[in-house]
């Protein structure tokens, strides 16, 4: 039987997605921060402005443009000392023929990635 994808492992897949984006965009990678629970996942330079970037895998029912406020908010106050910008980045993951289930090691899978939302 196939093993499913650990908490980290999706948490990587998230970043690998979110981090194709951001290079095809333009951003420079200051720092990047894979382990989970560390915020932000991305500190990125494009057009001289600085970003902080939170990057969150989620599995289906849960949304993937649903972030928690008051964690962004405290990202948000820290990010307005540096006078960097603050996004999210949520990225709903599935298995490759049914986005209810989830995702199996060395199978396709599926995915919803909306883009950066911003965090005014």
């Amino acid at each position: 039987m196939k093993e499913e994808l650990t908490e980290q492992e999706l948490h990587n897949l998230a970043m690998n997605i979110v981090g194709k984006d951001l290079e095809s965009n333009g951003f420079e990678f200051l720092g990047v921060n894979s382990k989970l629970k560390k915020d932000p996942q991305f500190v990125a330079l494009k057009d001289k402005d600085l970003h902080f970037i939170v990057v969150r895998a989620v599995s289906y029912p849960d949304d993937a443009n649903v972030y928690d406020p008051k964690l962004m908010n405290t990202i948000k106050d820290h990010a307005d000392k540096f006078e960097a910008k603050t996004y999210f980045a949520g990225v709903g993951l599935g298995h490759g023929s049914d986005y209810a289930r989830p995702v199996l090691k060395d199978e396709d899978y599926t995915m919803v990635y909306n883009g950066l939302q911003e965090i005014l």
